[in-house]
């Protein structure tokens, strides 16, 4: 099978990786990939946004099958253009992708499906003064924590949760069009799900830490870390999550003519009233895919090739390493505000580091820092706190001036002082 792999962050890097394992894969292409990838896949530059340009390249490379990885590129229909030319996709439709490009959309699907949610006010001109006014009810009706969201893409950072109404009315005004919800409380969980629009398999549940800083401090960012299994998660949890959220989702947007073949992934939170979803993005999330794909044991190309043609219901069950596997991303200076970048990275070739922003410097190909979250370490061990440790040497081992990380990632979890509410 030849696999081409559109992207080039932490995310792309895990999947290359899985990929490249697969036995049935005989070449992997990666555009634009990073230079992590470079070992395992055959780089080409390609505008991934660009639905011509990434369908020509499918074809260029005789592609059985190509990955999406990034959410911009999906919601821009390129995943369309690759099925245009007879090539299976792994990745929605552009119709499909808006649960993830329009948070008014997906909630409006959710409404319409029966899902369990925050409450929520989507206003489209919250940068006028009626659209403000509008905002400002909401956040009186909900009260705080205040829960604010950027209705389009914001890699992650358009999401704002404070206790300061006038951080929150200043977002909203920044956004033009957000959506206004009520704060869940609960631990929150990631769950990735392949489906091919009917059959719908769940991953490993993760849990990701988004705040920049220890204890949930600062802003918030793409994700700081994850860690797989969840010990805490109560038991039959994701069965409920895929009866009650999944299979009413896919049948909603199977029905609106829109059918969604790729990974949903469903970020909920865990109330006293049950699980309840916090958003929907249509491709895997970064960085709980590097923890939930180290534990992954069943071939990667194989499953997602049967997503992508419509033959999940066919595939063997998934088979899951034991242990626990921990992520900890390593940021550049001034992450997740403007980070510094072009500054030299070295330890970034063990077994284990998965590279997200780097590049290679074009004087003398040394490895700099190209963007906030430049890697991460990745590991497994047999419980939560060997793989802590393990993730711990691997990002110590890592220098660039001025990086940052959290150093409690999973810290409660493995203590076991992470509890859902009864």
């Amino acid at each position: 099978m030849r696999v081409l792999l559109i992207g080039g962050g932490g995310r792309e890097h895990a999947l290359a990786l899985g990929l490249a394992a697969d036995p049935a894969v005989d070449h992997l292409t990666a555009a634009p990939g990073n230079p992590g990838m470079a070992g395992v896949a055959e780089l080409r530059e390609v505008s991934a946004a660009d639905p011509a340009s990434v369908a020509a390249l499918a074809v260029e490379t005789r592609a059985d099958l190509v990955v999406i990885g990034p959410e911009a590129p999906l919601v821009a229909g390129v995943a369309d253009a690759v099925r245009a030319k007879g090539i299976a996709c792994f990745g929605p439709s552009g119709g499909a992708a808006r649960i993830e490009g329009s948070k008014a959309f997906a909630k409006d699907v959710m409404a319409a499906a029966g899902v369990p949610t925050a409450r929520a006010y989507a206003v489209t001109d919250a940068d006028r003064p009626e659209g403000t006014a509008t905002v400002a009810r909401a956040l009186d009706e909900f009260g705080a924590p205040y829960v604010v969201k950027d209705d389009g893409l914001a890699a992650g950072k358009g999401v704002v949760v404070t206790d300061d109404r006038a951080v929150a009315l200043t977002h909203a005004a920044a956004c033009g069009q957000v959506v206004v919800e009520e704060y869940l409380s609960g631990p929150e969980v990631s769950l990735f799900v392949v489906t091919d629009g009917e059959t719908a398999l769940p991953l490993l549940p993760a849990q990701d830490f988004k705040r920049v800083g220890d204890g949930d401090t600062g802003p918030n960012t793409g994700g700081m870390g994850a860690y797989t299994p969840l010990g805490w998660l109560p038991e039959g949890t994701v069965e409920q999550v895929m009866a009650t959220v999944v299979q009413p989702t896919l049948a909603e947007l199977r029905g609106r003519g829109t059918p969604f073949s790729g990974l949903l992934y469903v970020g909920l939170a865990i109330t006293p009233d049950g699980p309840r979803v916090i958003e929907f993005n249509a491709r895997f999330g970064d960085p709980e895919t590097q923890a939930v794909l180290a534990l992954l044991e069943t071939p990667l190309a194989g499953l997602l090739h049967a997503a992508a043609t419509g033959t999940l219901a066919g595939h063997p069950p998934l088979r899951w390493r034991p242990g626990a596997a921990v992520t900890v991303v390593l940021a550049s200076a001034g992450y997740p505000g403007t980070p510094r970048t072009g500054d030299v990275v070295t330890g970034a070739d063990r077994a284990g580091i998965i590279h997200a922003g780097t590049a290679r410097r074009a004087a003398d190909g040394a490895l700099v820092s190209a963007g906030g979250r430049v890697l991460s370490g990745t590991a497994v061990g047999a419980d939560l706190a060997a793989a802590r440790d393990a993730a711990y040497a691997l990002v110590a081992g890592v220098g660039l001036d001025g990086a940052h990380y959290r150093r409690d990632i999973a810290e409660a979890a493995a203590a076991g002082r992470v509890t859902p509410p009864a």
